[in-house]
């Protein structure tokens, strides 16, 4: 069983402040065949501050693609793999268990075993082992529900990732991080004036975004530990910042000569390069995953469509065709499908667009959606909405299946951006 020393994510953002509450999430709707697990409360010597058993299944439940089962009538608790009566689990049609145990140790640290236990088989399926701080006990569960999630789907979880977002709260803007649950929200940036366009690095150490406390656009870079540089401050608008899947450039836009154009830029400000030059307006650049090409909005057929041009410049090609009004590109990691905004009978929508069919999905149900961000293994779209008089954040699966509402009380919530899985 390997173990694993977790480090802080974070560290530096622990002097930020915890402005808001942690947001309520509303799932509806699910897989149709949702797999059937246990997650049997971990045995805990001491005290924490979490549950770890519940928020593994909170994760699990979250996605849609798991049913956590009741186990009130079952009296055993096993905290390892040896000590399960499959019997009992088996009775409540349990497909897969998770046990394990939380045990503090010397200097302050705690020890996580978590095993997972095929219930038919009666085999074990994986286990890890985390030698933590306290303060990354939560940490630790997103990443069991990650290995969980792994173990049982083949695919890669994304509960240990992280998203961004930006409130307006008492006249002040604020871009705040937080766990892909909504919880443990910090605020990285405050302010009188907007923030808005929010986008993580490849290496989630920091994110780009945008700031008029200068009385203009201007596009900063924030490290996570609190860092702070101007990456474009040229003449007019500055704005819509896009990382480079490697992270070394990143397209913007700027009015710096005309109206507003396309252009890449070292992560470091040096080597400003206009990628395309027209008449139209063209805007929200975003990158494929292969670096290849940089797809973005434009008027320049009359009304907001979406286009792709090389990362090296050169002819410009139309992407969408279905629909008058398309913008807000966003590509799936794997490459394969465009999430975009799409005007539905006079109501803004998420949309998904597979690339090789052109066959487009509307996933949203919304009037005003906007700003769709994809989680990082491409089975979630996170996304912007209206509820009542507030800004709220929602999420729906690629497939259109599972719908989530993540609400706070008293503030408006905007731009959304969901952070890469940090290793």
């Amino acid at each position: 069983m390997p173990i694993l020393r977790l480090t802080v994510f974070f560290t530096a953002l622990l002097v930020a402040s915890l402005a808001h509450a942690a947001l309520e999430i509303e799932i509806s709707g699910g897989s149709a065949q949702q797999v059937p697990v246990v997650i049997v409360p971990f045995f805990q010597t001491g005290t924490s501050a979490d549950n770890i058993s519940n928020i593994i299944a909170a994760d699990l439940k979250r996605s849609g693609l798991f049913r956590v089962l009741e186990i009130g009538g079952v009296s055993s608790r096993p905290a390892d793999i040896s000590q399960i009566k499959y019997a009992e689990w088996l009775a409540l049609q349990a497909q897969a268990m998770a046990v394990g145990k939380v045990e503090t140790l010397p200097g302050n640290r705690l020890n996580v075993t978590f095993q997972l236990a095929d219930v038919l088989k009666q085999t074990q399926l994986t286990g890890m082992q985390y030698n933590i701080a306290p303060n990354q006990l939560r940490t630790a569960a997103h990443k069991i529900a990650d290995v969980i999630y792994q173990k049982l789907t083949g695919e890669t979880g994304n509960f240990a990732s992280h998203i961004a977002y930006i409130t307006k709260a008492n006249g002040r803007y604020a871009l705040q991080v937080s766990d892909a649950d909504g919880e443990n929200p910090l605020t990285m940036v405050s302010s009188k004036e907007p923030i808005i366009s929010p986008a993580w690095s490849p290496d989630g150490n920091k994110i780009a975004y945008v700031s008029f406390e200068k009385k203009k656009p201007i596009i900063f870079v924030q490290s996570l530990s609190g860092q702070r540089s101007v990456l474009a401050s040229f003449k007019g608008n500055n704005s819509a910042p896009a990382w480079s899947p490697d992270g070394t450039k990143l397209a913007i836009v700027l009015t710096y000569a005309a109206n507003s154009q396309v252009y890449t830029i070292n992560a470091d400000g040096t080597n400003l390069k206009q990628l395309i030059k027209s008449g139209a307006i063209d805007t929200e650049p975003t990158w494929s995953p292969d670096a290849n090409w940089i797809y973005f909005s434009s008027d320049r057929g009359g009304r907001p469509q979406i286009y792709k041009v090389s990362s090296a410049g050169g002819e410009v090609q139309r992407v969408t065709f279905e629909g008058t009004y398309n913008l807000s590109p966003r590509l799936s990691p794997d490459g394969k499908s465009l999430a975009m905004i799409r005007n539905d009978g006079g109501k803004f929508r998420v949309a998904l667009q597979d690339l090789t069919s052109g066959q487009v999905q509307v996933l949203s149900d919304g009037a005003q959606d906007e700003s769709p961000s994809f989680a990082p293994n491409g089975r979630m779209i996170l996304y912007a909405t209206r509820t009542g008089e507030h800004g709220a954040l929602a999420a729906v699966s690629a497939d259109g299946r599972v719908k989530q509402h993540l609400n706070e009380a008293g503030g408006d919530m905007r731009e959304p951006a969901w952070g890469p899985l940090i290793k």
